[in-house]
């Protein structure tokens, strides 16, 4: 089922034949280094416990540029540990959260990332009624952090040892858009 589409760009749901392409792509170094961690690659059994497992909370989704899956995105409702957590306690509108990587690494660097972040901000907000969204990119991971800053994405707060990547817990930015309300 396709979500969303904007020119050459798709937002499918997750199918369980795409678990060939997870496998793929997170067992590749390049993708590692930024997603999941080099010493973690993913086998089969991972893949399926990860993606596949059932949570009513999260929506997961392949991207396709021309029709030729290239990566992984997911959206979920942040809950109210994290919202707290976010200093978010006092906001009443829904906040949502996503996570993504281009697995197809020939695609890096031609502002896919971009055109993605902001379709998928255009659909959350449109088709999900999100007033916030956020990121949490590692601190080091520029790339990432300007693709979201050219996509309307603001820096809020360090999250110290925030996430657990190649052995050592890792400083995470998180970064926020805001529909105007």
């Amino acid at each position: 089922m396709m979500f969303y589409k904007n020119g050459e760009l798709i937002i499918r749901s997750l199918e369980y034949s795409d678990k060939c392409l997870i496998i793929k792509w997170l067992s590749d170094n390049e993708v590692l280094k930024y997603y999941e961690g080099r010493d973690n690659p993913y086998n089969k059994e991972m893949v399926e416990e990860k993606f596949y497992k059932s949570n009513e909370n999260e929506t997961r989704c392949i991207i396709e540029y021309s029709e030729i899956p290239i990566g992984y995105i997911q959206f979920y409702s942040i809950d109210k540990k994290e919202c707290e957590e976010y200093g978010y306690q006092n906001f009443q509108d829904t906040v949502l959260g996503t996570d993504q990587f281009i697995g197809e690494t020939k695609y890096w660097g031609q502002g896919i990332g971009t055109l993605l972040i902001k379709l998928m901000v255009n659909f959350l907000i449109r088709e999900k009624g999100a007033k916030k969204i956020i990121l949490d990119p590692q601190v080091w991971n520029e790339r990432a952090i300007r693709c979201y800053e050219k996509s309307g994405f603001i820096k809020t707060k360090i999250l110290p040892k925030h996430e657990l990547h190649e052995g050592e817990l890792k400083d995470c930015w998180l970064m926020e858009y805001s529909v105007d309300i």
